[in-house]
């Protein structure tokens, strides 16, 4: 009766340094929590999906000594660190998704509040952070021999890059936007290329972001930046936006600032997505930021410990209209410092965070321990639903990321200057959990596809064809092929996390089969690099609003 009814509402690496907690099975459809790991050794700040299904996580060197030890008796020697000026611990991990285990890695230089993006040809590359760390670019090249390693190359960075934002661009370079004190831009690789040094040679202003400072609290830290259809970015600050030529360094055109004038970037920490984009209609670029904190939270704090409540609102703006406008919603628990994802159906999820405070050690209290998901095409009054809850507070420094399955993995949280895990109302959490959303309830097992064939390469504007197999399929159902740019996610922020529902060119077909039938669908490359730049995306088959797991493709 269950699974009828739900058809009936959709028609309308090395081993670990410990031991995984197996996942338990989840039962309903509200979400459901998997305990991964008690102890990963770290708490992650920032987090990557690499194309081999392994993620790169970490947090800073001046923490002091973390829980898990490099191998080889292999120290990190740093005269100027202020915690510890040898230290034989890690600072990042490399988890492999389909074992669930890891491994340490080693960090030279400080990543503490830093940036990233993935390369068309899968390298992650990483920006910036604090001390000796501000002007190094450090990559990460993905292996399953358990040999890589992050390598670094310090002063690379013309400015210091300090609570900046990286996005993919078309050409296949990073553009590494803002930071603290810092209203400018500049390029990975570097341009134009400089072939005598391995320094930045080039960066260049932007009024904008010196117009949208606070200089008390900022509130202008990684800006939230989304490359637009067009091929120009998206660059929301304080309460101000625009949209910015960087190839000719000038504003095209001044958005209105966003309802209630409450700033969303850090510390004041919402977030942001760019929705996804459709080629099976005139595509627009619409983006969605939701939560934060009132602009005096910080002062309030400074001054009384007067904790201040967090932004309840969401607001969409279409980029693309002649005259865009905010369209505001409330969403039903506020939150500051909340991780937006976007799901392989559309959805989005809105996870981690604080009922009250704003980002920053000791800044924020009543911790959101259930996520919520939105319906962006739903009716305006229809679009939220609430979640299972944790058990476990993701505060300050905490993390979640899609990976391949479509789970979400959950991660971080250090509310302190330091590891804590005593006499402190929020611990520093070490634990890896992954949330389930409903789309992976055994009651939709029916209807849940599976990829079966597919091309490992999707060329632009070229026609493919996905081999498909269901149990039950749904005849009245739309099945639709999208694809998914992992995103690099830190302090409430998925940079280069996007979405892009491929262009159908033939309907599905009934091909064989008795138990699970097979079924084939005709979809089209991405038109544009500015719809979807080059490198490595999950791809995803969704029928009935079921998910199939995803598979790796690189578009070029």
């Amino acid at each position: 009766m269950v699974t009828n009814f739900l058809l009936f509402m959709l028609l309308s690496i090395g081993p670990t340094t410990t031991q995984p907690i197996n996942p338990q099975e989840t039962t309903g459809i509200n979400g459901e929590w998997q305990l991964l790991h008690e102890n990963i050794g770290i708490s992650p700040t920032h987090m990557q999906l690499l194309h081999n299904d392994k993620v790169v996580m970490f947090d800073r060197t001046d923490f002091g000594p973390s829980n898990i030890s490099l191998p080889f008796n292999h120290c990190r020697y740093d005269p100027f660190d202020s915690v510890l000026q040898k230290d034989c611990t890690a600072h990042s991990i490399l988890y492999d998704i389909r074992a669930n285990t890891f491994r340490p890695l080693s960090i030279q230089t400080d990543t503490w509040c830093s940036s990233g993006a993935v390369l068309p040809n899968g390298t992650l590359v990483q920006t910036g952070g604090y001390n000796d760390g501000d002007h190094t670019i450090r990559t990460m090249v993905p292996c399953d021999d358990g040999t890589c390693d992050w390598i670094e190359f310090p002063g690379y960075l013309k400015e210091r890059r300090w609570f900046s934002t990286d996005q993919l661009l078309p050409d296949g370079r990073i553009i590494i936007v803002g930071g603290r004190r810092q209203f400018s831009y500049e390029f990975y690789p570097a341009n134009p290329p400089d072939y005598f040094t391995s320094v930045n040679s080039s960066s260049f202003l932007i009024d904008f972001l010196r117009g949208t400072a606070d200089w008390v609290t900022e509130n202008n830290l990684y800006p939230f930046v989304h490359l637009l259809p067009d091929g120009n970015l998206f660059i929301f600050a304080n309460v101000q936006s625009v949209v910015f030529d960087y190839e000719q360094n000038k504003v095209v055109k001044h958005l209105p600032p966003i309802t209630g004038d409450n700033p969303r970037n850090y510390p004041s920490s919402g977030s942001s997505v760019l929705l996804p984009l459709d080629e099976n209609n005139p595509v627009e670029a619409e983006v969605m930021i939701c939560g934060g904190a009132p602009r005096d939270a910080l002062l309030k704090i400074r001054r009384s410990r007067n904790f201040s409540r967090a932004i309840p609102t969401c607001g969409r703006i279409k980029v693309s209209n002649e005259k865009p406008s905010w369209e505001m919603e409330t969403m039903p628990i506020a939150r500051v410092m909340g991780d937006m994802v976007i799901l392989p159906n559309g959805d989005v999820l809105i996870i981690n965070g604080a009922g009250s405070g704003l980002a920053g050690w000791e800044n924020a209290q009543d911790p959101i321990t259930r996520p919520v998901i939105y319906h962006p095409n739903n009716p305006q009054n229809a679009r939220f639903s609430v979640m299972q809850s944790t058990t476990r507070p993701r505060l300050y420094n905490s993390a979640a990321i899609l990976v391949t399955d479509g789970r979400i993995l959950v991660g971080g949280s250090n509310p302190h200057m330091f590891y804590n895990f005593t006499n402190v109302e929020f611990p520093t959490e070490l634990s890896l959990e992954a949330f389930l959303p409903p789309y992976l309830a055994p009651e939709y097992n029916p209807i849940r596809p599976e990829i079966v064939k597919l091309p490992s390469k999707i060329k632009y504007k070229k026609p493919l064809m996905v081999t498909f197999t269901v149990l039950k399929f749904l005849k009245l159902s739309r099945v639709t092929v999208r694809i998914i740019a992992p995103s690099f996610t830190t302090h409430s922020l998925g940079m280069n996390q996007r979405m892009v529902v491929l262009k159908e060119d033939k309907d599905v077909s009934f091909v064989g089969g008795s138990s699970n039938k097979t079924y084939t669908i005709g979809v089209v490359g991405p038109s544009t690099a500015k719809i979807a730049p080059p490198g490595y995306y999950l791809l995803y088959l969704v029928h009935a609003g079921i998910p199939s797991p995803g598979m790796w493709v690189k578009v070029q």
